[in-house]
């Protein structure tokens, strides 16, 4: 039976929630200070419609400074300038609104009527009754979790791997099998196309990817019954709304899954796909933390380029608050956004 474990690691500028399924990060779940809670998954507003686009069944709903997107059936259409109770069902993305659902109708100006769930009622919605582990290692799980959810090529259980590579339209993921050895191919491949299903749909969580999305599996002859009952169960975390079809002549599964959260690359990357600046300066305040505790009292110096020095400035002086003011961080010429560096003198 699956278990799964939670973690919390709650740092300077930046909250991480991690779900560990059966030892494996399966979700992570980031708040950083100063992000618009409006739009979090789950908070209800009283929303005033501001704008029907009845070509593509859908109003722009104003929520208080922040507008969101509201589909509806023929027959709920709503009227330009009505007030509505509405609930975030999808959080924005880049370049993309927010989504809500109605709930009933209302009165009055949009405003917030119940915030969000905190991160740890979220995290405590997909174990319950389950210890949040925090501390050391929950930081430890958050990293562990961050390095996976960017990687592209991930191994599967028992040989081979998958890529998993979002484009604008839908995401792919090609399964490989690599080196994985047996004497009975058709059963080498049945086995790897199982296993691609299972950790595809994990990594896909963890990700936070979702739309359409494309297995391109591999082998030929399909047992499609047992790959399409072998998809329900690995997606069925992901439920309401996922779709699954059958495998098709081409040796293609496809598939819908609800996106519920912004992907994480959209969090942790810039448009370029590179991490942000301010991604690396909170790693370098962790990291800095880290190096404190390691050596208390020690002095500690720090090196990095001069953008991640200067996002770091406002995270440093909490940071100060919290160790002492027994560290410098220095801008080191020749440093790439990515590198820095942490020592105790």
């Amino acid at each position: 039976m699956s278990e799964r474990t939670l973690f919390l690691d709650q740092g300077i500028g930046e909250s991480r929630g991690v779900v560990m399924l059966d030892g494996l990060p399966e979700r992570l779940l980031i708040e950083r200070d100063g992000e618009a809670a409006a739009t979090r998954l789950g908070a209800r507003h009283v929303g005033r419609v501001r704008k029907v686009e009845p070509a593509f069944a859908s109003a722009f709903v104003d929520l208080g400074g922040v507008e969101a997107l509201l589909s509806f059936k023929p027959d709920a259409r709503p009227v330009e300038g009505q007030s509505l109770e509405v609930e975030i069902r999808s959080e924005p993305r880049r370049d993309k609104l927010a989504t809500v659902r109605a709930v009933g109708p209302a009165d009055g100006a949009p405003r917030l009527l119940e915030a969000a769930p905190s991160l740890r009622e979220r995290l405590q919605g997909f174990a319950r009754g389950a210890e949040i582990v925090e501390g050391r290692e929950a930081r430890q799980a958050a990293d562990e979790a961050e390095a996976d959810a960017l990687q592209i090529v991930h191994r599967l259980p028992g040989g081979g791997d998958i890529a998993i590579e979002p484009t604008r339209a839908l995401t792919a993921i090609d399964v490989d099998l690599g080196e994985r050895k047996g004497n009975d191919a058709k059963r080498v491949t049945r086995q790897a196309n199982l296993a691609a299903l299972a950790t595809g749909a994990r990594l896909l969580r963890l990700k936070g990817l979702g739309g359409i999305v494309i297995f391109d599996l591999v082998g030929r002859g399909h047992d499609g019954n047992a790959l399409l009952t072998a998809a329900r169960a690995a997606f069925a975390p992901d439920n309401p709304g996922v779709a699954i079809g059958p495998v098709g002549r081409f040796g293609t599964m496809e598939l819908t899954v609800p996106r519920r959260t912004p992907p994480l690359s959209d969090v942790l990357c810039d448009s370029t796909g590179a991490l942000s600046e301010q991604t690396v300066a909170l790693r370098l305040i962790r990291a800095i933390e880290n190096e404190g505790a390691a050596y208390p009292g020690a002095r500690l110096s720090a090196s990095c380029a001069a953008g991640i020095a200067t996002a770091a400035a406002p995270l440093a002086e909490r940071l100060a608050d919290k160790i002492g003011a027994r560290f410098a961080i220095e801008p080191a010429p020749g440093f790439q956004r990515e590198r820095f560096e942490v020592k105790a003198l």
